[in-house]
């Protein structure tokens, strides 16, 4: 028995040294679980954020072609509204399954900066459709386009915790030799 007493303090040690071993490969495999998964979902919001600012650039770059046509736009390929309505279609048909995709993952900013952005597309493409000549209004329109776009860029980079990107906001005629 006092064989036995005399190695009691080491058989405790190794069994306390096993639990202890144990126990920290099972946090460190759910730590790491945990910042795979979140990884996993960070690259899925990613893809679906891009998603939705290619689909609705679709239809930005479409209304710039259809305001160049109707004199408001300095855009160098003009469309006609009856050109564009079937591609002004599709590029709807395109950009709502994404916006679906953008509800379902994006975070409640993201998604509140796309409703505002969205929003001001489709308050252009009504200006296109209308036919309106009326270039001041339509420069107004790009500025709220671009402040939406930026505002969507900004709150995306937040989401993902990306550091702070360029505005994209660049003159589109070329400076003057004065």
């Amino acid at each position: 028995m006092t064989a036995f007493l005399q190695q009691l303090p080491a058989l405790i040690g190794v069994v306390v040294g096993a639990l202890g071993s144990y126990l920290a490969i099972v946090r460190s495999d759910g730590a790491r679980f945990r910042r795979e998964t979140a990884a996993r979902w960070d690259e899925r919001r990613l893809t679906v954020y891009t998603d939705y600012a290619r689909a609705l650039k679709k239809s930005v770059n479409l209304t710039y072609r259809v305001a160049s046509h109707l004199g408001n736009d300095p855009h160098p390929h003009p469309l006609s509204p009856v050109q564009a309505e079937p591609l002004l279609a599709e590029a709807t048909d395109g950009r709502d399954p994404a916006g679906e995709a953008l509800i379902m993952l994006g975070s409640r900013e993201v998604v509140e900066r796309a409703r505002t952005w969205v929003t001001t597309v489709m308050d252009m493409e009504r200006f296109m459709r209308e036919g309106t000549h009326d270039p001041r209004a339509w420069q107004e329109l790009l500025e709220r386009q671009r402040a939406g776009r930026e505002g969507y860029y900004t709150a995306v980079r937040q989401d993902l915790a990306l550091p702070p990107g360029h505005p994209a906001r660049w003159p589109t005629s070329p400076p003057s030799d004065a």
